[in-house]
């Protein structure tokens, strides 16, 4: 039995991930911001609050805090607001980490945003960073967590695909779409969307947990990416709706702006080399048996 620190555990995949841990046996240590229970840590993030104290005798730390990025405009106020609550509290986690002895994992959320808008090519751990802001973002992100990985500790950089859950995230409003018959391909369609279940996240996280071998940065997505035109045709199929209205790129760039190219209109294939080779076994490697599940 492990004790672990989670931040972030009000979101949709740490909430997924507190309880799969509890059920483990794990003795799961949430930070909230508040008043804090019996078995949560109060912390600021903002303003560098953390008690290192109650933080002794970790086995790991995983930190998955951060502002909401999708379907929101990128304003020059919300990029400052999203870049800073990943830098920030990554940087306090990491620096507190440094300070302790033993020195816990830190497991640290970052996203494939990492590799930007890379067309068909296929992407793995070793691709280098893209361009844009969420690649600026997501490298800092990462970044902020060299005090715990020069201080000794071992640091996973978790970069997460499209999470697909059906209580939220991307697929709940998809899924009304398509059950409303407004479904359809999100621009030009041929963008490669590199997705995973929220039961593969808790997986993946578990098997990292006790897997010492896996270090740096981990795609955390399914083995089979789609296009966008087939995550519409599958998950019309799963629904028995159909996914004809195509979504043009120049309404959404009108709606979100910057946000639309960012997230989703941009392209990333990639493929989880570091779990397949540790081993790891994906409950849902397929998309479209993977939406008839979650949507059963």
């Amino acid at each position: 039995m492990a004790r672990i620190a989670l931040s972030g555990a009000s979101g949709l995949v740490g909430a997924r991930l507190a309880e799969a841990l509890g059920a483990d046996g794990h003795r799961v240590l949430r930070l909230v911001r508040g008043s804090a229970a019996e078995n949560e840590l109060q912390w600021d993030p903002a303003r560098g609050r953390l008690d290192p104290a109650r933080l002794a005798g970790l086995d790991a730390f995983i930190h998955l805090s951060g502002e909401r990025v999708a379907g929101v405009r990128w304003t020059a106020a919300r990029k400052q607001e999203i870049a800073a609550s990943r830098v920030a509290s990554t940087t306090l986690v990491a620096e507190t980490i440094a300070r302790l002895t033993p020195r816990p994992a830190l497991l640290c959320a970052s996203a494939i945003g990492y590799y930007g808008d890379r067309g068909g090519e296929w992407l793995e751990e070793t691709s280098p960073a893209g361009q844009g802001f969420l690649a600026d973002v997501c490298a800092q992100w990462e970044r902020a967590c060299e005090p715990a990985r020069a201080a000794g500790a071992r640091v996973v950089n978790l970069r997460l695909g499209v999470v697909l859950d059906p209580n939220g995230g991307a697929l709940a409003p998809l899924a009304l779409q398509h059950r409303l018959g407004l479904g359809g391909r999100v621009g030009p369609g041929t963008q490669w969307v590199s997705w995973i279940t929220s039961a593969d996240v808790c997986a993946a996280a578990r098997h990292i947990l006790v897997t010492p071998a896996l270090v740096g940065a981990v795609n955390l997505v399914a083995p089979q990416p789609v296009t966008n035109a087939e995550l519409s045709k599958a998950l019309a199929r799963a629904l028995h709706r159909p996914a004809v209205l195509p979504l043009p790129a120049a309404l959404l760039r009108l709606a979100l702006g910057e946000a639309a190219d960012g997230m989703l209109l941009a392209s990333q294939r990639v493929r989880p080399a570091k779990l397949l080779a540790s081993g790891f076994r994906f409950q849902d490697p397929e998309l479209e048996p993977a939406l008839r599940k979650l949507l059963a």
